[in-house]
């Protein structure tokens, strides 16, 4: 039996999601705001193909699925300013395409150590979790801000 794909299962359930939680749909992927708003406007973009690799993809799906990463990570830029934005496309868990954009901000006590460290850090540890699910402003105002931005940018839409 083949293990059900936790990326599938939530894009079939979209009109359930908290609305905060869906920033856009593009045509060939789905931005969500992650939990770990410390780094504000941290999004995961889930492509709507499901591959394990993003050379699986047809040529044209793999170049929108890149461009849709480009634009929202263009947009996470515009609306919130980081230091840096990390774009990360890993699937060492969830095996499915999706990309991890983390903006780094200016005052993050890890500049120089990966994100995933915290992360992992957080599943065991009641205060880092709040820590990195606090943000500077509520959900709702960040995933407002990211799609005013990408209307902005006239990013593509469904």
């Amino acid at each position: 039996m083949i293990d059900p794909c936790l990326l599938c299962d939530k894009l079939a359930r979209l009109p359930e999601l908290p609305a905060d939680d869906v920033v856009w749909q593009f045509p060939y992927s789905v931005a969500l705001l992650g939990p770990w708003q410390y780094h504000t406007g941290y999004c995961i973009l889930v492509s709507r193909s499901h591959a394990t690799e993003l050379h699986q993809l047809p040529a044209n799906q793999r170049s929108a699925f890149l461009e849709e990463m480009v634009a929202l990570s263009r947009a996470i830029e515009m609306a919130f300013k980081p230091r840096k934005m990390n774009c990360e496309l890993l699937g060492n868990q969830v095996p499915h395409l999706h990309w991890h954009l983390v903006p780094r901000r200016h005052d993050d006590p890890e500049t120089l150590k990966v994100v995933w460290l915290a992360f992992d850090r957080a599943e065991r540890d009641e205060g880092e979790k709040q820590r990195l699910q606090t943000a500077l402003i509520a959900r709702s105002e960040i995933a407002a801000r990211l799609r005013n931005t990408l209307l902005q940018i006239h990013a593509p839409t469904l």
